[in-house]
């Protein structure tokens, strides 16, 4: 492995140089690859693999997640977390557990932990691959903390919309293309009621009369902006449409890990579950929709 000499800047101030002896080049391809090798491989000496504590899901037990370097650990009591806790928790196999960085949800009240002498703080919800999830498991957070990144994208973009020398069409191009999707991040795996179909339009709509400088005050209607505008397909359709191409693209495989979470039930679970019905509403809701 070749040496690098790093230099830092503390203070304004540029300090000397050191060597790195270990790791890989900055931008290196491989990298994102070494470190799932070393992560899957803690993981499978820490025993979670075959560890009874965990969710049951279809008679298949998931106890943890993982995206990059975030993982988080699931059960059904706290006895179990506190021992799929304590099994990754082990400076033997090179990983430290940050305590500061870690926190505990539960659906149902939990006593405070302390690890090392350190209390491991109690949320209500925390963010997970840049998505919000709560103990309620009630997608609405998730919706309007979208929205409220969309509408602050749409604010940063108003040099480029006031522009006379940008025609209408691309202007309407860059709002799906750098706002729509700050919007629809995730939302594979919303569930949408009809408040937040209604928060959707409202903020699509807003996002028009701001591209067309319109206010409030006047009375025009929504459907006159929408025929200036003629945006196509709606929000709400992409969004439909998303949802149905990732549901599609799993029912093709055979067995994976996503169509168990999302077709899978809990063991405990007495009644239906709600998969099948969102899918079917889905499919109602598509009526009158034409996607572009």
């Amino acid at each position: 492995m070749q040496i690098r000499k790093q230099q830092l800047e503390l203070d304004m101030e540029q300090q000397t140089g050191f060597q790195i002896g270990k790791g890989v080049r900055q931008g290196c391809i491989l990298l994102p690859y070494l470190f799932n090798l070393y992560a899957k491989y803690i993981m499978r000496n820490t025993g979670l693999e075959e560890a009874q504590a965990g969710i049951k899901i279809s008679r298949r037990n998931i106890n943890n997640l993982r995206y990059a370097d975030d993982t988080k650990l699931m059960a059904e009591s706290e006895e179990e977390l506190k021992s799929l806790l304590m099994k990754v928790e082990s400076e033997k196999i090179g990983l430290k557990l940050n305590i500061q960085k870690t926190k505990i949800m539960a659906s149902s009240p939990i006593t405070s932990w302390e690890i090392d002498g350190e209390t491991v703080e109690t949320v209500s919800n925390f963010i997970f691959g840049r998505s919000k999830i709560t103990a309620d498991s009630d997608c609405s957070h998730e919706i309007k903390r979208c929205l409220l990144l969309g509408r602050k994208v749409m604010i940063n973009l108003d040099s480029i919309f006031q522009s006379r020398d940008i025609t209408l069409p691309t202007k309407v191009c860059l709002v799906k293309a750098m706002v729509f999707p700050v919007i629809m991040y995730g939302c594979e795996s919303w569930t949408i009621k009809k408040a937040e179909c209604r928060r959707i339009d409202a903020f699509e709509l807003w996002c028009w009369r701001r591209l067309l400088r319109v206010p409030w005050t006047p009375r025009r209607s929504n459907q006159s902006i929408l025929k200036e505008i003629s945006p196509g397909c709606s929000l709400e359709g992409l969004m439909l449409k998303l949802k149905l191409q990732y549901f599609g693209h799993l029912m093709r495989r055979a067995d994976s890990f996503e169509k168990t979470l999302m077709l899978g039930r809990i063991e405990r679970q007495e009644e239906k579950g709600t998969a099948d019905n969102e899918m079917v509403g889905w499919h109602h809701r598509l009526n009158g929709h034409e996607f572009g």
